[in-house]
């Protein structure tokens, strides 16, 4: 007998508080957690789905949540990262994102070799591989779900879908937890530190000096807001097209035209401060949304495949992100934080890979130049580059397409 407790979305919101707050004292009263900057809502939001999954197997518990606000979280987050984006940041950075750009063609060529080498090592079928490869690792549920609704049209693929789901869900999860300890021994191993200089100079008319009050606050709201819903219209509008972009990434658009509009209208003025904050909180109550939900029962029979195709992609990112990612980044404190962003949207999201960054950062050091490569790159372009890879695995014979 299943007994079903229903939360409403004020509810599911307190629920994501109390997550994040458990998280905080876990990894408060834990050296291990603690010395590997793992972020605060995976530690929380993993333990509450293990507790609740333990609570339906035992007791028949099962807890629903309205998930309303997740994606207006979600989209907030990508609009404060447009928000903080300047255009001379972009300039100054367009070679760093050219050439890692260039290193996540590579990666995802490697990532879906990996996975369908390892699922014709477990005689499964190919595209077993490619759904455990970049399609759900660096694509995420939405782009997973896509492809394995077409396998199951077209080469008649059994489980497809609870396949993908489960890849991604695992990923994201795996990405939280990597990104941190791998970044960190870089970090300790090279003896790294990040630059002492400013590295953007901004105009002191942008409010970096003014302390964060109710004036600024509600202004840095109302630009989210306009960025949320304008990001929604736009890709409902766009919905129709060929290529299609998806509402976070009109969000964060936006937020990069006011941002930068705001240099020559002084009357804008975007307050870093209070933009980050609501950033760094909308972040954090998305990613332990995403993780209390989970329902890991559910996965429990894809656990054998699931594995060891997890288990290979997982050695995959951490050998590719410590010897390619960083290397060829420069080899810094910089490049070191990037790859620790580089396995959060390798095998999660992109919002696993900034909070990967911000665990990190809040214990080394600002890291400005990864904060603007790797969200430009995990918010729009490895989508793009996602699609031509998978594209060109499709056309080689085995697939039969």
């Amino acid at each position: 007998m299943t007994i079903t407790f229903d939360f409403d979305p004020v509810q599911t919101l307190g629920i994501a508080i109390v997550v994040l707050y458990t998280g905080m004292l876990v990894i408060r009263h834990t050296a291990f957690l603690r010395n590997n900057d793992i972020p605060i809502p995976v530690i929380g939001g993993l333990l509450f789905a293990v507790i609740t999954g333990l609570a339906y197997g035992q007791f028949g518990l099962l807890l629903q949540f309205d998930m309303a606000l997740k994606e207006p979280m979600m989209l907030a987050f990508f609009a404060s990262i447009g928000l903080g984006a300047d255009v001379r940041m972009l300039a100054r950075g367009g070679p760093q994102l050219l050439l890692f750009g260039a290193i996540c063609l590579v990666f995802l060529i490697v990532q879906d070799g990996i996975g369908m080498m390892t699922a014709i090592g477990l005689d499964l079928h190919p595209l077993v591989g490619l759904l455990s490869g970049s399609i759900t690792l660096s694509g995420g549920h939405g782009t997973g779900a896509a492809w394995a609704e077409r396998f199951s049209d077209t080469a008649n693929l059994a489980g497809a879908m609870e396949l993908a789901m489960a890849c991604a869900t695992f990923g994201l999860i795996l990405g939280g937890l990597i990104g941190g300890p791998v970044a960190g021994r870089l970090i300790r191993r090279h003896k790294l530190k990040p630059e002492t200089s400013r590295p953007v100079l901004l105009d002191d008319a942008q409010g970096d000096e003014i302390p964060i009050d109710a004036d600024n606050f509600l202004l840095s709201l109302f630009y989210i807001v306009i960025c949320l819903a304008g990001g929604k219209l736009l890709a409902a509008a766009m919905s129709g097209l060929a290529f299609t972009v998806p509402a976070f990434v009109w969000s964060l658009l936006i937020g990069v035209v006011i941002r930068n509009a705001s240099v020559f209208l002084k009357r804008l003025r975007v307050h870093p401060e209070s933009t980050g904050l609501i950033g760094n909180l909308s972040l954090s109550l998305f990613l332990a949304m995403a993780l209390m939900s989970l329902q890991l029962w559910e996965l429990l029979g894809l656990a054998g495949p699931l594995l060891v195709l997890l288990g290979v992609q997982l050695v995959g990112i951490v050998l590719f992100a410590s010897f390619i990612t960083f290397r060829f980044m420069g080899g810094e404190y910089e490049a070191a934080v990037v790859a620790g962003g580089h396995c959060g949207f390798g095998l999660g999201a992109t919002p696993t890979a900034v909070a990967n960054m911000k665990a990190l950062t809040r214990r080394f050091g600002p890291a400005p130049q990864a904060f603007l490569v790797v969200p430009l790159m995990g918010a729009f372009f490895i989508d793009l580059l996602n699609a031509i890879v998978i594209q060109g695995y499709l056309s080689l014979p085995v697939f039969g397409f």
